[in-house]
């Protein structure tokens, strides 16, 4: 691709975490003048793209009009970029045709979608065309699932250097965490959960953890944690952790594409950290019990129905306030069968969902851009710690208020 205007497109920019990705776009390359970033925000209303540069006082921001589903427009949105960075959900619903153009024109390509049966769909569909054309698509750019695929990728890294070989088993706990979910993130959710309600066979796909891993070689049983579980390794009593169902698919397919470094054997699962002892047990059932129901409720058409009416509409979300006040420390207990045990931890300066997720598909798309030899990641799809791995952590550990460590004890 010759001659493009611009080096990032932000496609989406009016939704909730576009504005937030835009404004943080406009700080960062006011302080990072070199090199020249050259950009551009796109959607589907004039009128709302106008109100946007005003709002961010950026009155020559260039725009581009193109529907989600214009396939024309959106092409020719394409071969004008190196790079597009989408925030339109529910991916499943709004996102297939904008892949495909990227994949058909070799534009690299950055989300936030958490839908694994979206991912499994548009592999399955235009994986062949990024190889063919150079487009390198990198999905789960935000909270999902960029902290536990570089913090299971991180702590490996920090196990073997300590013991010399990969951690067999990595649990991820979120210790802590702080932040809302708005109307957009709650709209994919109930759209997977209608996908896999209206289809059998596509509620026994979802339920497979290698299921982003076509041909893999090994497929150990992995362990799907109960509503409520003590953990020896970190002494807690666990529940659920709503984003274990993408995020540990990528963190499998990670290792499928990094060809098996964390071992052919590897078993990765992920909790909430919920308390110890009597109480932590009695918090943690009621934890689990509490999102068995909505998912239950979630399930079911009436339910959705009934949560429609209650959960924040598109477009809406936490306060500027709130992000701020945000933040989350998830922590990765890594043992082998010998007992070595090392414990990473990451955590993130803004509410997961917004204010970090802004500025980890940013730095996705900046390092995709600027870092990242096509020798190193050529075209096809990847996931942020396959394609972009020690690059990306460095960049989110200077820009995006993430640190990556390991836990002394």
């Amino acid at each position: 691709m010759e001659n493009q205007s611009f080096d990032i497109v932000v496609y989406g920019a009016t939704s909730f975490v576009g504005k937030i990705l835009a404004r943080y776009l406009t700080d960062f390359v006011a302080l990072n003048p070199e090199p020249a970033l050259k950009w551009a925000i796109a959607g589907r209303s004039a009128a709302k793209l106008d109100q946007l540069k005003a709002e961010l006082g950026q009155s020559d921001l260039p725009t581009i009009i193109a529907d989600a589903s214009d396939s024309v427009a959106l092409t020719q949105m394409c071969r004008q970029t190196k790079v597009v960075m989408t925030t339109v959900g529910p991916y499943a619903l709004y996102g297939s045709t904008l892949l495909q153009c990227c994949a058909e024109t070799g534009t690299d390509y950055c989300d936030l979608t958490g839908e694994v049966q979206w991912i499994h769909h548009m592999l399955e569909a235009h994986e062949a065309s990024a190889k063919a054309s150079g487009a390198r698509i990198v999905n789960c750019c935000g909270f999902d699932s960029i902290p536990s695929d570089l913090g299971v990728y991180y702590t490996q890294q920090k196990f073997q250097e300590k013991f010399g070989k990969p951690a067999s088993t990595v649990h991820m706990g979120m210790k802590a965490a702080k932040g809302g979910f708005s109307g957009g993130t709650y709209a994919s959710l109930m759209n997977v959960m209608k996908e896999a309600a209206d289809d059998p066979k596509l509620r026994k796909k979802m339920a497979d953890p290698y299921l982003l891993c076509p041909g893999a070689k090994h497929k150990v049983h992995q362990h799907n944690p109960g509503l409520a579980e003590y953990d020896a390794l970190s002494d807690y009593w666990t529940a659920p952790f709503i984003m274990a169902a993408i995020n540990t698919r990528i963190v499998h397919r990670s290792n499928f594409l990094l060809e098996e470094q964390y071992g052919p054997d590897f078993r990765y699962q992920e909790t909430f950290l919920v308390g110890k002892g009597l109480s932590g047990r009695a918090k943690a059932t009621a934890m689990g019990a509490g999102l068995g129901g909505f998912m239950l409720t979630a399930s079911l058409r009436p339910g959705r129905w009934l949560l429609g009416k209650i959960l924040p509409e598109p477009g809406e979300g936490p306060s500027p306030e709130e992000q701020l006040a945000g933040f989350y420390d998830m922590r990765f207990y890594a043992s082998d069968e010998q007992g070595n045990t090392l414990v990473g931890k990451v955590t993130g300066d803004r509410d997961p969902g917004y204010g970090s997720t802004s500025k980890m598909l940013a730095q996705s798309g900046l390092c995709l851009l600027q870092d990242v030899d096509r020798e190193a990641c050529p075209g096809g799809f990847w996931t942020p710690a396959s394609g972009l791995g020690n690059t990306l952590q460095t960049r989110l550990e200077k820009h995006a208020g993430l640190t990556f460590s390991v836990v002394e004890e």
